[in-house]
């Protein structure tokens, strides 16, 4: 890829220190209100600290009334040979690993990774034998595809997959998407709010295909965005006021405890409180639900990635705060039943 700044540390994501998140503790707001998890990922080999399955469970344990999880890709053991667009099959057949053991109550009452989001190169030409490929090692629980797009020329992604420029808008990408929506499978759409207009093409070009806009279209906060929130709220807004318009697009309602965001809570001497989260959050929470309605929103968690800068029961107070005004009705489908439909979990 071209383009990159040679800045590349300016968007480190930051160390898990459990210590420090463990100064503030918090009572559990709403502690039965049942909870689906639709965004964590789970690794042992990255510099920001190990999340495994064990890992994962202490957290989904820790309070609130998670029942289930959607794993979302992150490039964890991809098979180390054979076809290039194959390896990522090997991330589904570990976490679909996990999940078994998740099911059978090895981990907890949550069923951990019911639903499985993998990669493929969507332009790909050997897309759907991939496709088949992770549905056949997702064993029921594979539902879609996350093609990473987030690029700024401004930003070195961190990500598992570093994207070119102008993907959203590259023809045989749009037709990996549109082959989605055909089999009947998800696209999790990562990327910065400078994208969300070519992803307004991608979603009218698409229309068959269900998509969820990953954190909120990553409302960029950091270098030099530092100190223009106002402006990119007003810009990223009216982009998403225009992606509503598109039935078939959805909105994850998390992923902002994360260095391009620009909040920097991690360099804080104690880590925020839920009050403080929902504060700075609610402006961006609200405008999503208010624009896209609850069956259409959920939150998220992102973990561990935004484990460097809160932890997972702090985080799911802040969610119930900014939902604190809401309908026991519409309470329910933001923290499970929209993330239910979308993904096609398993009614317990």
């Amino acid at each position: 890829m071209t383009g990159l700044r040679a800045d590349a540390k300016a968007y480190p994501h930051p160390h898990v220190r459990g210590a420090w998140l463990d100064t503030v503790r918090e009572d559990i707001i709403e502690p039965d209100l049942p909870i689906i998890d639709p965004h964590h990922h789970l690794w042992h080999d990255r510099p920001s600290g190990r999340y495994m399955i064990e890992d994962l469970a202490a957290d989904l344990a820790s309070g609130h009334n998670v029942v289930a999880t959607v794993f979302m890709q992150c490039g964890w053991l991809h098979r180390a040979d054979g076809p290039q667009d194959f390896r990522p099959v090997g991330e589904t057949e570990a976490v679909n690993a996990c999940a078994v053991l998740s099911a059978r109550g090895a981990y907890g009452k949550a069923h951990a990774c019911a639903g499985i989001v993998g990669f493929a190169d969507l332009r790909s030409d050997d897309l759907d034998a991939v496709l088949d490929a992770h549905l056949a090692a997702g064993d029921g629980r594979f539902r879609g595809i996350r093609h990473i797009v987030a690029w700024d020329e401004t930003v070195i992604p961190t990500t598992s997959v570093v994207p070119p420029p102008g993907l959203l808008r590259d023809p045989a990408f749009v037709r990996g998407v549109q082959r989605l929506g055909d089999r009947g499978m998800t696209f999790d759409a990562w990327l910065y709010h400078t994208q969300l207009k070519d992803l307004l093409g991608l979603a009218r070009a698409a229309p068959q295909t269900q998509i969820v806009i990953d954190h909120i279209g990553g409302p960029l906060g950091g270098g030099p965005y530092r100190g223009r929130r106002d402006e990119v709220f007003a810009a990223w807004k009216a982009d998403m006021a225009d992606l509503a318009g598109c039935p078939n697009v959805h909105v994850k309602l998390g992923g902002l405890a994360m260095p391009v965001n620009g909040f920097d809570y991690h360099e804080d001497e104690s880590p925020p409180t839920s009050e403080r989260m929902a504060a700075d959050w609610r402006p961006w929470f609200t405008t999503c639900i208010e624009r896209f309605g609850v069956t259409r929103c959920m939150f998220e968690s992102n973990f561990p990635v935004d484990k460097g800068m809160c932890s997972y029961p702090v985080l799911w107070n802040a969610f119930k705060r900014i939902a604190s005004g809401a309908s026991a009705q519409e309470k329910t489908a933001l923290f499970h039943d929209t993330a239910a439909h979308f993904y096609k979990l398993p009614q317990d």
